[in-house]
């Protein structure tokens, strides 16, 4: 069996003393993993979290490991690495897409944004804004789509401070008040998105990725 698409590297980790095993965010096929021999002790070309670039991938059997062929294009990580305040963002993202989206299905417009979002972050003056965007977009791909433009309950267009947990969508403060306890608070924040991860995560039966929790601080 053959895959091939364009990527991103969002996982590398050892597996012996020259091979590692791979994570690649892919357009057409969404998340891979596979092994990427000689990643360890690559001296030219060596694979980084972050890079994109075309990958192919290879096993005899479906449910097999396979194998990774990969060809980087591109670092987009090359700025956010360094950052301190960029990184978090950055390692959030690839470890909710890498626990949260089942293998091999595409997500084609989660991929583009996660592109767009990696080269914004770089030159944003708000980074914990264009991840709150980001972060969005991965709620809607995972069934949860927000809706703020309207009242839930009445279908007023003012007065929207509340969202319901349950439905993803705005509330009024008149349909609000008996339930108020209930609802969270507009407008959206990456603690309110935290929420709707948390109840993803208890759903499938998975910790919120730590990388996420550490971004409380933002």
């Amino acid at each position: 069996m053959k895959l091939e698409s364009v990527g991103i590297l969002i996982g590398l980790r050892p597996f012996d003393e020259k091979n590692a095993i791979a994570q690649i965010f892919s357009r057409e096929h969404g998340v891979m993993s596979g092994m990427m021999r000689g990643a360890i002790v690559a001296r030219t070309n060596r694979p980084l979290v972050g890079q994109v670039g075309s990958v192919s991938w290879n096993a005899r059997l479906d449910d097999a490991l396979g194998v990774f062929h990969w060809e980087p294009e591109k670092n987009l990580s090359t700025t956010i690495m360094v950052n301190a305040n960029l990184l978090p963002f950055m390692n959030s993202a690839f470890s909710l897409i890498a626990g949260l989206l089942p293998e091999r299905e595409s997500y084609e417009n989660l991929y583009d944004e996660t592109i767009r979002m990696l080269g914004a972050l770089a030159v944003a003056s708000a980074p914990a804004d264009e991840y709150l965007n980001w972060e969005i977009n991965l709620l809607r791909e995972l069934g949860y789509a927000l809706d703020l433009t309207h009242c839930s309950g009445c279908g007023r267009v003012e007065n929207l401070h509340y969202l319901s947990p349950k439905t993803g969508r705005a509330v009024c403060d008149e349909c609000a008040a008996p339930y108020i306890n209930r609802l969270y608070k507009l407008p959206v924040t990456l603690n309110t998105t935290l929420r709707f991860l948390e109840s993803i995560c208890a759903t499938v039966g998975t910790p919120v990725p730590q990388f996420r929790l550490m971004l409380k601080k933002f």
